[in-house]
């Protein structure tokens, strides 16, 4: 709001309290200065005045009250506001807001997640490329930031924070890593003692380096990485300061760095709705902590990240969530947020790659069935999706032949390495621990079961990389064979993908004095909220979600329990070929992939697997169910699922007509 001319504001609603006195109605007289007031991002709202020390201290107020008009400080309240002023409000409601001083340090933070840097003034700056920036440069202490794409070649994201302190650098990686100069403490585990004038420390959520002479920590879980200073940051250098990326460009950087790739938006993404989610800070109970971090830059940093790069590998509008409760907590102030993570469906923090650590050419998330692994990074990757291969050409010398595999491509493939071999299965591939390439190799004096074969007077040497054969009824990879040789590309690799039929199933069931409704829905994800329609492909490996649900019976009566699902390759639920999920309400014991929730707690449950094919068939895959109606009247109808002894709940069942309902995949 800017005021032209003198006037009087009401603010009756949310009066001052000035040395205990109360004041209903704000003045505002024209002068030669500009007189004016925002809402938000209001750190340049001044009342110029002119006088001793009480203009000061009027000065002061209304810049506290510019950055909420509504700004209620508690009785005793001690601490710092968003804009790093000391606030103190006293027993009888006597507000002081000042400058901090030595005697009163104001934490600041700066948050650098995704390819956003929340700056110690509140200010957001993107990272359009790769390269290496100066965060901080301070009493000695110099921080630098990593910036390297991932799924996508056009967005970057934080991969690594570069701590210098007495001419010693000390490397935060993902998973916890910690690298000191050409030493790599991989192993750390929890505290360290103080290394080089740094105190490194590490836990479930990630490794904090505290610099104790300067009193600068830095906490990096893989993602997020703040930076915590005691007090200030006019003098700060770096981007957490005020400074531009050309000006903050590290001389380490790639020479390849600044050169910007384009790709297709991601049309899965809805901004509208990623904005909604990351607007969940404005609410309560964030709006506990307003008074002392400013939420306007969490939510930009949250938008501008979410509306470009998918919800994948780890990283979701929690992690802003999370860093601005921990900028938050971070302010001397007895406030504490409670039930924040139960309003914003977010889960306690934890480390997804502790200890797995990658090649540079990769970087660390989890894969379809939900195991950590190291994945290739977009760009390169590339030149080897654009030629549809695994790795690199054969390379050829005389009678010899070596083909090099990228691991991280196997991984995104599922095909788990140390399963392949050549022809011979006593010749396996040699992964390199530093970059996870594969390599393959035989020669004449080891030929590994190459075929050699004579044309035209050229000597061609074949072989094939192939997966260890399967004896079990079922497998959850691909079959995988790749033929090479001196002289002929390798053969494209099939990708298999299975797709629902239908959306879902329903049937109505008539089953004694019950009537009801049955639906089988399957989804791609645990909240089931992703539902799988025909366009859908499943991947091999892929965790799938069964929900079997009912509509018309009265919960607080009866439960509904499934007493198995198997599959067949036949529509028939009575195919000779069969392999059961769920036998006597409870997993398969000799399937781990198998998990069941809530069976015989209500109404409905769902169980998940990951995506199989019957060894040998690439047909159709049928899923058939057989439920039952439990009467509750103080029975237990969960069934009781340890691994020593399985109570069946049968004897409970009122169900003279037990459900049976299929779904069919086809691929």
């Amino acid at each position: 709001e800017e005021f032209q001319s003198s006037t009087t504001i009401d603010i009756s609603a949310c009066p001052i309290y000035f040395f205990g006195q109360r004041y209903n109605n704000l003045y505002v007289s024209k002068t030669n200065s500009s007189v004016s007031g925002r809402r938000q991002k209001s750190e340049e709202s001044w009342v110029n005045t002119r006088g001793g020390t009480q203009g000061q201290t009027v000065l002061m107020l209304l810049i506290s009250l510019s950055v909420s008009w509504c700004s209620l400080y508690s009785p005793s309240f001690s601490g710092c506001d968003s804009k790093g002023f000391s606030v103190q409000c006293s027993q009888q409601a006597n507000l002081t807001v000042g400058p901090c001083g030595t005697s009163c340090p104001c934490p600041s933070t700066c948050t650098v997640i995704g390819s956003t840097v929340i700056r110690f003034d509140g200010n957001v700056t993107s990272i359009p490329n790769r390269c290496t920036y100066s965060l901080m440069s301070h009493r000695g202490v110099r921080l630098e930031a990593v910036f390297k794409d991932r799924r996508r070649k056009d967005i970057s994201f934080l991969d690594q924070v570069i701590l210098y302190n007495s001419g010693v650098s000390f490397h935060l990686g993902q998973g916890g890593r910690v690298q000191v100069s050409s030493l790599c403490r991989c192993g750390l585990r929890s505290e360290h003692p103080q290394l080089h004038g740094v105190k490194l420390s590490k836990d479930k959520t990630g490794v904090t380096a505290m610099f104790p002479l300067s009193k600068v920590s830095v906490f990096f879980d893989g993602y997020t990485a703040q930076i915590t200073t005691p007090g200030g940051f006019p003098s700060m250098q770096g981007l957490c300061g005020n400074r531009t990326l050309s000006d903050m460009k590290s001389a380490s950087s790639s020479s390849s760095c600044e050169v910007l790739h384009r790709e297709r938006n991601d049309t899965s993404i809805n901004c509208t709705m990623v904005t909604e989610r990351c607007n969940v800070l404005r609410e309560a109970p964030f709006t506990a902590c307003h008074n002392l971090t400013d939420p306007e830059p969490f939510i930009t940093a949250c938008t501008s990240n979410l509306c470009k790069y998918p919800v994948v590998d780890g990283f979701s509008r929690c992690q802003f969530l999370e860093a601005y409760v921990a900028a938050c907590n971070l302010q001397p102030s007895n406030k504490t947020l409670q039930g924040w993570r139960s309003k914003a469906n977010c889960s306690a923090p934890k480390v997804i790659c502790n200890d797995t650590f990658c090649s540079p050419h990769e970087f660390c998330a989890v894969d379809i069935s939900g195991k950590t692994s190291c994945f290739c990074r977009a760009i390169f990757a590339s030149k080897y999706r654009s030629r549809n291969t695994l790795g690199e050409p054969t390379v050829c010398d005389n009678n010899s032949a070596t083909v090099t595999l990228a691991g991280c491509l196997l991984n995104e493939r599922g095909v788990d390495y140390s399963m392949l071999h050549l022809n011979n299965n006593s010749c396996r591939g040699e992964m390199d621990n530093k970059t996870h390439m594969l390599t393959f190799s035989f020669d004449s004096n080891n030929t590994c079961g190459t075929v050699v074969m004579a044309n035209n007077s050229q000597i061609i040497y074949k072989n094939s990389i192939m997966k260890q054969n399967n004896t079990g009824v079922i497998t959850r990879h691909d079959q995988f064979q790749i033929d090479f040789s001196c002289y002929y590309n390798q053969p494209e690799i099939k990708t298999m993908a299975f797709k629902i039929r239908n959306s879902s199933v329903i049937q109505k069931i008539i089953s004694g004095p019950w009537n009801y409704t049955l639906t089988m829905k399957a989804y791609s994800d645990a909240g089931r909220t992703k539902a799988i329609n025909a366009s859908t492909e499943i991947q091999l490996q892929q965790k799938v979600f069964v929900e079997l649900k009912t509509e018309g019976l009265d919960d607080q009566l009866v439960s509904v329990v499934t007493d198995s699902c198997w599959a067949t390759d036949q529509s028939s639920p009575n195919g000779s070929l069969r392999y059961d999920l769920i036998m006597k309400g409870c997993s398969n014991p000799a399937d781990d992939t198998v998990t069941v929730i809530g069976n015989g707690l209500g109404t409905f449950n769902y169980f998940s697997f990951n995506m199989f094919q019957f060894t040998g068939k690439n047909g159709d895959i049928y899923l058939h169910c057989r439920l039952n109606l439990c009467v509750k009247n103080n029975n237990t109808c969960a069934p009781s699922c340890n691994k020593k002894r399985r109570r069946s709940v049968r004897s409970l069942y009122k169900d003279e007509n037990p459900a049976l309902i299929s779904m069919a995949w086809t691929n």
